[in-house]
C-alpha cells in the first residue's frame, strides 16, 4: 500500500503551501514523512530535498537533529500532545535543552517565554498545567514549542482543528506574522478552504495519495482545473449557500485502490480513458499542474489537449 504516491511539490522561502484534500487522502502522512516520523515498517523512496540534503538518505541520528532546529511540527489536537503530568515550563526546557544543550537556565527561560508572548501567553501562566488551559491556548503553546527553535521550515497538520472561529482567525493572524516577520515556511495541512484562501500562496489538492492539482491559491480558487477540486469548493458552507452539496461515496481504501484515476469513481466528468489509463500531469490553460484526463493528452481526448510536462525539481518531496 502507497499512503504517499507519486508527489512533487516545491515550497520556497518564506511562502505558505496549503495541502488540503477529504481525511484519508495522505495529507498527515506526507507531513509526517517529511520529517522521518513515520510508523514502524513504513518504506520511503524518492528525494526530499531540504537545504541541499536528501532527508530520505539520512540516518535516525541526522533526522533528530534537524527535528525542531530546522524542521518544526505542529501536532493536531494538542491536549494529547502535552504532557498532562508535565508543567509548560517543562516542555520548553525539555525541547531546548535537548537541542541546545549549552543554553543556560536563564537562557531556557528567556527563550520560553519569548515564544510565549509572541502567542499571547502571559508569564504568569508559565507554571500551569495543559489541563489549565482552554483548547485555543494550549493550540498556542503548541505553536510556540514548534518555533522556540526557530526552524526553517514549519509543518502545521491542522493547526485549527475543534477551534471556534474567532480563535482560528487569531490562530491564522499568528501563523502569518511569523511568515513576515521571520521568514518562515510554512506547509500548512488542512480541511478547512477558507483558511488556505486566506493564508496560503499555493494551494496542492491531495487524493487517494496523489497531489491532483497545483498552482496559485487564487487561480485554483477561481478557476479550478480538476473535478475533485471543484466538488471540494461546491460543498464549502457560506453566507450565500442556499443547499448542501457533497461529493458521493468516500475516498477509496488505499491498500486496494481504483484502477486508473483514483477518482473516477465519483468524478462527474468521468469518461472510458479514466478507468483504463493512469492520468498524465500536464499545465492546465490557466497554469495550474493538474493530473486528469480532462486536460489530456491522449488520442482519446479532444484535439488542443496541452502537451504532459516535464518532472519538474524536486524542492520538498517526492514519493514520500
Amino acid at each position: 500500500m502507497r499512503a504517499v504516491d507519486g508527489v512533487s511539490f516545491e515550497i520556497g522561502t518564506g511562502e505558505t503551501l496549503g495541502l488540503v484534500g477529504e481525511s484519508g487522502c495522505g495529507k498527515s502522512t506526507l507531513g509526517r514523512g517529511i520529517m522521518g516520523l513515520l510508523p514502524r515498517g513504513a518504506v520511503m523512496d524518492g528525494t526530499i530535498e531540504f537545504a541541499g540534503r536528501n532527508l530520505v538518505a539520512l540516518g535516525d541520528r541526522d533526522l533528530r537533529r534537524l527535528r525542531g532546529p530546522e524542521i518544526g511540527l505542529i501536532f493536531q489536537e494538542p491536549m494529547t500532545r502535552l504532557n498532562p503530568l508535565m508543567r509548560i515550563e517543562d516542555h520548553f526546557k525539555e525541547t531546548l535543552e535537548t537541542h541546545e544543550p549549552n543554553l543556560t537556565e536563564a537562557d531556557v527561560r528567556r527563550r520560553s517565554l519569548d515564544a510565549l508572548g509572541r502567542m499571547g501567553i502571559p508569564p504568569t501562566r508559565f507554571r500551569q498545567y495543559p489541563h489549565e488551559f482552554s483548547g485555543g491556548m494550549r493550540q498556542r503553546i503548541m505553536i510556540a514549542l514548534a518555533l522556540v527553535l526557530r526552524p526553517k521550515l514549519v509543518i502545521a497538520d491542522e493547526p485549527t482543528t475543534a477551534l471556534d472561529v474567532l480563535v482560528e482567525a487569531q490562530i491564522i493572524s499568528i501563523l502569518d506574522e511569523l511568515k513576515r516577520n521571520f521568514d518562515t515556511t510554512l506547509l500548512l495541512i488542512t480541511h478547512n478552504l477558507g483558511i488556505v484562501a486566506e493564508a496560503c500562496e499555493r494551494v496542492a489538492v491531495m487524493y487517494a495519495g496523489h497531489i491532483v492539482e497545483e498552482g496559485d491559491a487564487r487561480t485554483v480558487f477561481s478557476e479550478p482545473a480538476h473535478p475533485y477540486t471543484r466538488e471540494l469548493l461546491r460543498s464549502v458552507i457560506s453566507l450565500h449557500t442556499t443547499e448542501l452539496n457533497y461529493i458521493p461515496g468516500a475516498p477509496p481504501d488505499l491498500a486496494d485502490p481504483p484502477p486508473a484515476c483514483r477518482f473516477h469513481p465519483r468524478c462527474p466528468n468521468a469518461m472510458e480513458v479514466c478507468a483504463q489509463k493512469d492520468p498524465i500531469e500536464v499545465r492546465a490553460a490557466t497554469g495550474q499542474r493538474v493530473l486528469c484526463w480532462l486536460h489530456g493528452p491522449d488520442e482519446e481526448i479532444p484535439p488542443g489537449a496541452e502537451e504532459p510536462l516535464e518532472r519538474e525539481a524536486i524542492a520538498i518531496a517526492e514519493e514520500a
